[in-house]
């Protein structure tokens, strides 16, 4: 491996939170290797995020069925093998990330061991590290440890795209919206939701007790509807936000004094750009994957357990009750 100059690729496809999440192990080595060159892979609904990121030389994009990645990397491989890879770092470490990385011709192939490698991973991948920390930020930065990276400082950079500031503080303006939080009821599984009606009773202590709207979020015609009855109920403490793409979500979570929703890709946005967070665990742990760093509160009543997380039931999320989630908005603020 060229020693200063080594050409990295980082294979994390999917899904968007754990992309934010790994946005750190980018950071840290472009500042152990500053002439490096770095390229990421990446499915095609993650790509925006990391588009014009400081650290990234390069964005292989993916398409985002997992059964397209095999025929795409095929076609790719010849373009994966022409950047000449000393080493590709799969925090992914499932078949389809490993596979990009086997296909890349990277001679050392970084993963985990199994049980965070999963399915073919560990075959393919040729130097496999055994994680200890407890949160998959820091878990993604052990996979560094082979390169001689050892605890580097956590940033995320989030890139920051005009138009998308733009577009972001247009509706702010029109809507008056000074100081405000956003609220986000939508989760990818239906084991993390949270009532909407709940969302608005906290809308309402926010805009009544801290003075502050809150903008509802969303993504896709069922999270719309959630939003907009949400805001419905809110007694004017809450207002729909416009349909967003990731890069103007970000910059309208830049703006936000507080972030509340469930263990999902917008809560770890809103961290990746410096926004408080309550959030709202049940099938997930918060000290695992919750928002990470200080500042941030959670709220579990008990962790929901089961073999599989995302098909398990939605009694954790009934049980948080909303004076819980109005504390922490109060600790959180204060």
């Amino acid at each position: 491996m060229r020693t200063e100059a080594p050409r990295i690729l980082i294979c994390r496809l999917s899904a968007i939170g754990d992309c934010i999440q790994t946005m750190p192990v980018l950071c840290a080595l472009r500042e152990r290797f500053p002439r490096a060159f770095i390229a990421w892979a990446a499915q095609q609904h993650c790509a925006p995020l990391l588009e014009g990121h400081s650290c990234l030389d390069r964005l292989v994009v993916l398409p985002r069925s997992s059964w397209a990645v095999a025929r795409e990397v095929w076609a790719l491989r010849a373009t994966l093998r022409e950047m000449q890879l000393d080493v590709a770092i799969d925090p992914q470490s499932l078949t389809k990330s490993s596979f990009v990385a086997r296909s890349s011709g990277a001679p050392r192939r970084i993963g985990f061991t199994r049980p965070q490698g999963r399915e073919l991973a560990p075959w393919l991948n040729n130097e496999l590290v055994r994680p200890s920390a407890a949160h998959v930020v820091d878990r993604y930065l052990e996979l560094l440890r082979p390169l001689g990276i050892e605890a580097p400082a956590v940033r995320f950079q989030v890139p920051e795209q005009a138009a998308a500031t733009a577009s972001a503080q247009s509706f702010l303006r029109a809507s008056n919206a000074d100081a405000f939080a956003v609220l986000n009821p939508g989760a990818g599984w239906d084991s993390r939701r949270w009532p909407p009606v709940r969302f608005a009773e906290v809308a309402k202590h926010l805009g009544e007790r801290h003075g502050l709207r809150c903008v509802v979020t969303w993504a896709g015609e069922r999270e719309r509807d959630w939003a907009r009855s949400i805001a419905a109920a809110a007694a004017g403490h809450a207002l729909l936000a416009p349909q967003t793409n990731l890069p103007e979500l970000a910059a309208l979570l830049r703006e936000a004094r507080l972030f509340v929703g469930s263990d999902t890709g917008p809560l770890h946005l809103a961290v990746a750009v410096g926004t408080r967070c309550v959030g709202l665990y049940g099938p997930t742990r918060p000290e695992r994957s919750g928002a990470y760093g200080s500042g941030h509160v959670a709220v579990q009543q008990f962790h929901q357990t089961g073999a599989n997380p995302r098909r398990a039931g939605n009694a954790a999320m009934q049980a948080i009750r909303v004076d819980s989630v109005c504390r922490a908005c109060d600790e959180a603020l204060g």
